[in-house]
């Protein structure tokens, strides 16, 4: 169509073929700005999510169910929007990690330290926190259905918008750093 309309007729260039092949090659010169530009244009790379766990690495997106990270450092990191269902966390260290909107249900995360972590609308389904220390954490919107919280650290955590039906909070230390939780402590801190 562009050709018909003279557009990219170059003079000189004889016949219908001799058109199409000037075409071509006007459209490959074309090709490569074009393509430099999109990726110019492309927002972040993710997380590359088969790097080694260590303190500041960036898992972004990521599906790592099932994963035993039991005793590792991962102080700094970055979990944004990850998935670590049925995970293991035992005695981790993930002070000061970014976890919003990731996914921890079903995960063990006993005596892990949480410490400053951003946890917003993380997903702690019937996971298990017993003795976890979440001093200074921001669990706004988080979900802690059914979560094991016994003996866990909750000092200076932020809790807006958190729900915590059915969370087992017997012997937490609450937000105060003073109350310690009753025993029977369910859903909130008696």
């Amino acid at each position: 169509m562009l050709a018909a309309s003279g557009l990219l007729r170059k003079p000189g260039v004889v016949g219908p073929a001799g058109q199409t092949l000037y075409i071509l090659r006007v459209i490959k010169i074309l090709q490569i700005p074009l393509l430099l530009g999109a990726l110019l244009l492309a927002g972040p790379a993710l997380g590359a999510c088969a790097d080694s766990p260590a303190p500041g690495v960036e898992w972004r997106r990521c599906m790592l169910d099932g994963v035993d990270l039991s005793g590792r450092d991962l102080t700094g990191a970055t979990l944004r929007d990850s998935s670590f269902a049925r995970g293991r966390f035992v005695e981790a260290k993930l002070m000061g990690i970014d976890a919003s909107d990731a996914r921890f249900s079903f995960a063990d995360l006993s005596q892990a330290d949480f410490t400053g972590a951003t946890l917003r609308s993380v997903d702690f389904t019937r996971a298990v926190l017993a003795g976890a220390i979440l001093n200074g954490a921001d669990l706004r919107r988080a979900t802690l259905f059914r979560a094991d919280l016994r003996g866990a650290d909750l000092t200076g955590a932020e809790l807006a918008g958190t729900n915590l039906s059915g969370a087992q909070l017997g012997g937490a230390r609450w937000l105060d750093g003073q109350k310690i939780c009753a025993a029977a402590s369910v859903g909130s801190c008696q």
